[in-house]
């Protein structure tokens, strides 16, 4: 069974890395359109972070990777000018928030 994880961990990872560096690939493959834009790629974030959770492993570091990445990525969409809505910097700051709880969670869960 263990394996069994291991083996969808690698493939989701596998999938996420792919919707960030080329999610028009991975859409005319899977799907016959093109995908592209930041929800494709807060997905593909969204999948590393669930194998990092399914992995072996202390499954509270998927939940770190997941806010820390989408923080740092939402935070470049919106310096760079590509999109921006009215919700935009409070959810970076939530998840920039969030990292900053996970990490202080995963600490304190260390010492003690």
């Amino acid at each position: 069974m263990k394996g069994l994880l291991v083996f969808a961990a690698i493939i989701e990872a596998a999938t996420g890395v792919a919707l960030i560096l080329v999610p028009s690939l991975v859409g005319q493959l899977l799907l016959g359109i093109e995908l592209t834009g930041v929800i494709v790629r807060v997905a593909g974030i969204a999948l590393i972070a669930l194998a990092v959770a399914c992995w072996p492993g202390p499954a509270m570091l998927g939940m770190l990777i997941y806010n820390a990445a989408v923080a740092l990525y939402l935070a470049y969409v919106g310096f760079s000018g590509e999109s921006s809505g009215v919700l935009l910097w409070p959810v970076v700051i939530l998840h920039a928030v969030m990292t900053v709880l996970l990490i202080c969670a995963m600490t304190r869960k260390t010492t003690h």
